[in-house]
């Protein structure tokens, strides 16, 4: 290249402060905001009580003082781990959690992970490579997303939720040593289920594995609580969850049989190379599993407000997209428009996050609210009443 086409080098400060001012002015900008105290339905934001409709705590299970307790037990022998599971980080609170969640879900064996993030990266780089595939709905969660990029294998983006798309892709990879179909079984944005028992049967019929992330089907969905697996009747190769959602506490794992957890023991990046999660925390998700099994009347309060929030809001003329989960958005477009609306319903005592691009499409700025058992039927009327104000000022 001559040296007249060359594109002057800026100065990092200089870079930073022109992305951060073009963040801005597209009103994509986004702020921490401090909790103080125990993250529930009711909830210090910057000092301001408000009622929580952003969090994914589905269980009301987050700041249940049981789980507390168990990690309390937990810390008495001390706080972190002190290195990676193959070193010496792996405790007795790690093979008894990962032995109840295999028990739970009715899998051969679990590997905890220190992250949804990091389980979802540790198996696609561990299992694909340069001669496999990866097909993957378009509306994955971004750690798929990186996860399949950072694979090196062929990677396929389909349309969401299109079956034949993603029989078409397979076909189409019909050369490669290993194909895995991807998806996630709730999506996080929309609140949608992927078609996962069409979706095992094209796997089935190409010879390909199926992969599928629950994160927000765990703990939520099925007569046990145990995913959208069990809401759905199938069972995929490999099924990713994590412990930060309904189950109350941090942390992820992988299920599967015997021959992928020992696989990914050898050969996931994530998980060789990353300090176990501390003991306590182990702790408190095994004892929030022990209260999903033995609670499934916080499943039944959970979907009780999802019915009423979903027939108040059509009372009120606002339109919500089609989901029957604890995910419900309200889709309003513009960026600007979400975070005002998001705004006014902060100062009147409601915390609802606007969601925009790059997290979701751009024009689909959306408020993404989300119930939890632990919601009383006054503060979602509530909530409801102020978003149809919210929406009669902002049209």
């Amino acid at each position: 290249m001559a040296d007249d086409a060359r594109v002057a080098s800026v100065p990092l400060a200089a870079h930073l402060a022109a992305e951060l001012r073009r963040i801005r002015e597209a009103d994509l900008y986004r702020t921490r905001r401090v909790i103080d105290g125990g993250h529930g339905a009711q909830i210090q934001v910057n000092g301001r009580s408000c009622l929580n409709f952003c969090s994914n705590d589905y269980l009301g299970l987050a700041a249940d003082p049981r789980l507390a307790e168990a990690a309390r037990a937990a810390l008495a022998q001390g706080t972190g781990s002190g290195a990676s599971a193959l070193i010496s980080g792996y405790n007795r609170e790690h093979q008894r959690l990962e032995e109840a969640l295999a028990d739970f879900i009715g899998t051969p064996r679990v590997l905890l992970f220190s992250t949804g993030w990091a389980a979802n990266l540790g198996v696609l780089r561990g299992l694909l490579g340069r001669d496999d595939a990866l097909v993957a709905d378009e509306l994955n969660h971004a750690s798929l997303i990186d996860g399949g990029r950072l694979s090196g294998a062929r990677y396929l983006r389909v349309p969401h939720a299109d079956v034949t798309a993603f029989d078409a892709a397979l076909q189409e990879t019909a050369a490669a040593r290993l194909r895995l179909l991807v998806s996630d079984a709730i999506f996080s944005m929309d609140g949608d289920l992927a078609p996962l028992p069409e979706l095992a049967a094209v796997a089935a019929r190409h010879g390909a594995a199926l992969m599928i992330d629950d994160a927000h089907g765990f703990g939520v969905l099925g007569a046990g609580g145990r995913g959208t697996p069990e809401a759905l009747g199938m069972r995929p190769d490999i099924q990713v969850g994590t412990l930060g959602k309904a189950a109350g506490a941090a942390g992820a794992f992988v299920a599967g049989d015997t021959d992928l957890i020992e696989y990914l023991v050898q050969r996931a990046r994530s998980f060789v190379f990353s300090t176990a999660q501390p003991p306590a925390v182990a702790a408190a998700a095994r004892r929030g599993l022990e209260l999903i099994r033995e609670e499934p009347e916080r499943r039944a309060r959970l979907f009780d407000n999802i019915r009423r929030f979903r027939d108040g809001a059509a009372a009120l003329g606002i339109a919500l997209v089609d989901s029957q989960t604890p995910i419900q958005p309200l889709l309003l477009g513009d960026a600007a428009r979400a975070l005002s609306l998001s705004q006014q319903l902060f100062e009147q005592g409601f915390w609802v996050a606007a969601i925009r691009p790059p997290t979701v499409p751009r024009g689909t700025s959306r408020l993404r609210i989300t119930l939890s058992a632990t919601h009383q039927p006054g503060q979602i009327d509530a909530l409801l009443d102020a978003l149809a104000a919210g929406m009669r000022a902002n049209p």
